[in-house]
C-alpha cells in the first residue's frame, strides 16, 4: 500500500457493487435488530456485534466472502477484526450505512 493509496478509498456503494459481482458472498449488517428493522440494505443478513459467535453456525465455509457494515464503519470494524480472528479469511469493512445512497428495505 502506497501513500496515496489512502485516497483511493471505495465507498459503501462502491463495495456494494463489488458485492453484487462477488459469487457466493454475504453481505452482513452488525448493528442490533433495532437499528436493522429501522432501514437496512437489501439482501444483508443481520448478524448484531455482540451475536457475531454465532456467525459460524449460519457460515460454515471460512472461504466466503464477507462484506460487513454497521452505521458510522466503527462496530463493522471491529466486526471484521473478529471475524478474521475466527478464521475467515476474507472479510471486508465496507464502512456505514450513513453514506449509503442507495434504498433500504424495512
Amino acid at each position: 500500500m502506497g501513500f496515496f493509496d489512502i485516497f483511493n478509498k471505495k465507498n459503501i456503494d462502491q463495495w456494494l457493487e463489488e458485492y453484487k459481482t462477488t459469487s457466493g458472498a454475504i453481505l452482513i449488517d452488525v448493528r442490533n435488530l433495532e437499528e436493522y428493522q429501522q432501514g437496512h440494505i437489501p439482501e444483508s443478513k443481520n448478524i448484531p456485534l455482540k451475536q457475531l459467535d454465532e456467525a459460524a453456525s449460519v457460515i460454515k465455509d471460512e472461504n466466503t466472502p464477507l462484506y460487513v457494515y454497521c452505521r458510522s464503519g466503527v462496530r463493522s470494524g471491529r466486526a471484521a477484526s473478529t471475524l478474521k480472528h475466527m478464521g475467515y479469511v476474507n472479510v471486508v469493512n465496507i464502512g456505514g450505512i450513513l453514506s449509503y445512497l442507495g434504498k433500504v428495505e424495512r
